[in-house]
């Protein structure tokens, strides 16, 4: 059956509105008042809904279905049109996932799964779902196909949903298999992670198997899932995770204005991401992940594709991602928005934002662990790793092959390393020192630059042997100096032509220098 059904404008309270088509009924649904049907339904029903979306469409449009008793399993399918458009005007894109009969209200408990636009079909049974999706009855009551027209072309968006109900026995749910949230470790050391990573659960190309296997390979200690606004690989790396490598479950939360993590949160907890700026929702679900136990990360704050670019602001930030994947210009900008975001912090109660590293593989040839955020905690376990990288224990690196070891130290044996405290007299001369190697050679070029920063900016900087190995000290005071951090930095490979300087191969949290 084919319908083209003319749209509803409803409301999300506290949030972006939606558009609600006409729902969808199956014959096999029971006779009003009956207590049985008077006969068994077809093995199977069918339908299908077509429609056009204008341009300036709301962000998500629902089109519900009523389910009836004694559905086994629902399927959907979906496709939309591509027409041509001019160079610089954005196309159709218009991702699909699914609200059970608990409803659609934002934050609540009907969530059943988002593939985004990464597949056009899906089904969910009791004992199986799709990747994105989460396995579960089937239960009766009004569902919710929701579509989300991401970017619609000038001449608007057809497209067709079908819809299929398999009938037959429920089946039983296997209970889900999580993590370990600690793993064998080494006591207190520093370990590194990608707390960045994408597989057939959302957008990304690797399975969990793929990732594990590549976050061994590259010396990670550990990962965090973060799949687009769903949770479902949660329970899919817990027969992965191991003594040598702990597998903590997040998101990302992939809003209209810009996306962010949520790492290290109870398994299972799901967020909404159904809403943008404007709609003051988000600093509910930042309070939510802290309350699961979880962090705060604004992801590739500058990124380039419509919707990445972040707009809330950072004072719900727990990190912030300043380093996404191979560094290019927009992680330039990121890394000086949060140098910003540092010197503002000497003004105010001595809070402060870290900065991250992650890769956001999604398919070959994305390198998992490039960068990676290597922190120091007590233990390989999800606490320990939490508190180092909320505190900015931490530094970035471009692979495990790049070491380092950054301190400050005062006249009189006071000593500080990342993230740290060094509390001193306004004019104690206070020695910084660095201590790097492993640093790879850009495509031919050796060389690498070692650059301190204070919120002055660039305060001293030397070359590295071709071999990538070198120390370097620096001394300067409390009154000159409210914090150093240090970047290591390839040579610059385009001449110069972009005005940038070359790629970072690690950087550093700050030290910070205070005066007693």
């Amino acid at each position: 059956m084919e319908r083209r059904e003319v749209l509803k404008f409803t409301a999300l309270a506290g949030a972006t509105g939606v558009f609600t088509l006409a729902p969808v009924s199956f014959a096999g649904a029971e006779p009003a008042g009956a207590g049985a049907q008077d006969s068994a339904p077809t093995a199977e029903e069918t339908r299908t809904v077509t429609g056009h979306l204008p341009t300036g469409v709301a962000d998500f449009v629902y089109l519900p279905v009523n389910v009836p008793h004694g559905v086994r399993e629902i399927a959907v399918s979906y496709t939309y049109d591509r027409p041509a458009v001019p160079v610089g005007t954005v196309g159709n894109a218009c991702d699909i996932g699914i609200f059970d009969q608990h409803g659609t209200a934002l934050g609540g408990k009907g969530f059943r799964g988002w593939s985004g636009g990464a597949r056009t079909s899906f089904a969910i049974s009791a004992e199986q779902a799709m990747p994105g999706y989460l396995a579960g009855p089937v239960s009766p009551g009004t569902w919710n196909v929701v579509l989300g027209p991401y970017t619609v072309a000038p001449q608007g968006l057809d497209y067709s949903v079908t819809i299929t109900l398999r009938y037959g026995p429920r089946g039983t749910t296997p209970a889900p298999t999580y993590p370990p949230q600690h793993a064998k470790g080494r006591g207190r050391a520093w370990y590194r992670g990608d707390c960045h990573l994408h597989t057939v659960h959302s957008d990304g190309q690797r399975t969990p198997a793929d990732v594990t296997a590549a976050a061994r390979a590259a010396g990670l200690d550990f990962i965090n899932t973060s799949e687009h606004n769903t949770t479902s690989a949660h329970s899919a790396y817990g027969p992965l995770a191991g003594d040598d490598l702990l597998v903590l479950t997040g998101e990302e939360i992939t809003t209209r204005n810009g996306h962010y993590l949520a790492i290290g949160t109870d398994p299972g907890v799901w967020f909404d991401w159904r809403y943008r700026a404007r709609d003051d929702a988000y600093p509910r679900f930042a309070r939510k992940i802290r309350g699961a136990g979880g962090l705060v990360v604004p992801a590739h704050p500058y990124g380039i594709f419509p919707a990445s670019q972040w707009k809330f602001g950072y004072d719900q930030a727990d990190a912030i991602e300043v380093w996404n994947g191979p560094w290019g210009p927009d992680d330039e900008l990121s890394l000086n928005t949060w140098d910003n975001l540092l010197t503002a912090s000497t003004r105010g109660d001595g809070h402060w934002i870290p900065a991250m590293g992650n890769s956001d593989a999604h398919r070959e040839p994305n390198v998992v662990g490039l960068p990676q955020t290597v922190v120091l905690a007590d233990g390989l376990d999800r606490g320990a790793l939490l508190a180092g990288i909320r505190a900015g224990r931490s530094w970035l690196a471009e692979s495990s092959g790049v070491q380092l070891a950054f301190t400050a130290t005062g006249p009189h044996g006071e000593h500080a390393g990342i993230g740290e405290r060094l509390v001193v007299g306004a004019e104690d001369v206070v020695t910084v020192r660095l201590e790097v190697s492993g640093v790879r050679d850009a495509g031919g070029v050796f060389g690498a630059q070692v650059r301190l920063m204070t919120d002055e900016g660039q305060m001293f900087a030397t070359q590295l042997a071709p071999s990538g190995v070198g120390s370097v000290e620096w001394r300067t005071t409390a009154s000159l100096a409210a914090y150093v951090r240090a970047e290591v930095r390839h040579p610059v490979t385009d001449g110069g032509a972009s005005g940038l300087p070359g790629a970072v191969a690690a950087l550093t949290n700050p030290i910070w220098l205070d005066v007693r």
